[in-house]
């Protein structure tokens, strides 16, 4: 009787795990969506110089320096502060196509070459509700960075194509 009743209360301790994980799985998703994306984000400093070195704006960025983190990008994201953005870091410089999935507000995306010269700048709109991923504008341009800011940001702040990005840190 003994070894049953012992058995019983392993088996009662071990339900008690695994009703506990699974709670813990299901309320992750609510309380932090981009840890299961990839994790949580490092955050640095950007700052845009024009062609004659005239500091133009500084944004305080998330970084998406990996797979994961570039795939989801902003799309968990309900707005961005006026001076808040992403900075997304391929491993090196190529070709790439960005592309509004899930996203709650229009962007403006910069294309940064390995040097830190703007090559390309779209001003992305919302996709039309009931967009598929298929039917998704892309928006491509050649670089090691992306810069995603709010729409409206390159004309408010003069950043433009030749222009200059200084990434604080190593990225």
């Amino acid at each position: 009787m003994r070894d049953r009743s012992s058995a019983v209360n392993r088996l009662r301790a071990a339900s008690a795990v695994v009703l506990v994980a699974v709670g813990a799985a299901l309320v992750v998703p609510t309380v932090a969506p981009g840890l299961l994306a990839g994790g949580d984000y490092e955050r640095t400093t950007v700052v845009a110089y024009d062609d004659n070195g005239t500091e133009l704006a500084t944004v305080h960025v998330r970084v998406a320096d990996t797979y994961a983190k570039r795939y989801t990008g902003l799309s968990d994201t309900e707005t961005l502060a006026r001076n808040e953005g992403m900075l997304f870091v391929h491993d090196r410089e190529a070709r790439h196509t960005y592309v509004m999935r899930d996203m709650a507000f229009p962007l403006d995306i910069v294309f940064v070459d390995a040097n830190g010269t703007v090559t390309t700048i779209h001003h992305a709109e919302l996709p039309p509700p009931g967009t598929s991923d298929g039917e998704l504008a892309p928006y491509p341009g050649r670089g090691k960075y992306v810069l995603e800011v709010r729409y409206g940001w390159t004309n408010r702040t003069g950043v433009d194509v030749g222009d200059r990005i200084v990434v604080a840190g190593e990225y």
